[in-house]
């Protein structure tokens, strides 16, 4: 499955800003919802948020929520994640994948397509 490509990681002070990018690959027909994941070095995976492709309705993990925003360019099949209040804690891999989901739409088994991540590092 082709994947996606991820940018705009990079290292931030605690309390700034970064707004991570997601080229989306393959075809529309193979996913319904697409997501922002993360790993932090010794943790498993874990969701941010997520976006139903039908209707915009975005999704948040209680870690994302009120801090970052999902958000799509369907003109320019490009995914969004905007990031404020960045905390050490968010220092991590971050991921953008797609796919055919059903109701369990933070699940990351669910998602079938997966890009090579883009690193946050957030300092003190």
């Amino acid at each position: 499955v082709q994947a996606q490509v991820e940018s705009g990681g990079g290292s931030v002070q605690a309390g700034g800003s970064l707004k991570l990018s997601c080229v989306l690959s393959g075809s529309t027909y193979m996913r319904n919802v697409m997501g922002w994941f993360r790993q932090a070095p010794g943790k498993a995976r874990e969701p941010l948020a997520a976006m139903r492709i039908i209707d915009d309705s975005p999704f948040y993990a209680s870690s994302a929520q009120g801090r970052f925003t999902i958000s799509q360019d369907r003109a320019r099949n490009m995914l969004y994640l905007q990031m404020n209040r960045l905390k050490p804690e968010d220092t991590a891999m971050y991921y953008c994948a797609t796919g055919m989901v059903g109701d369990r739409i933070l699940e990351i088994s669910e998602y079938t397509s997966w890009g090579q991540g883009t690193q946050v590092t957030v300092s003190s």
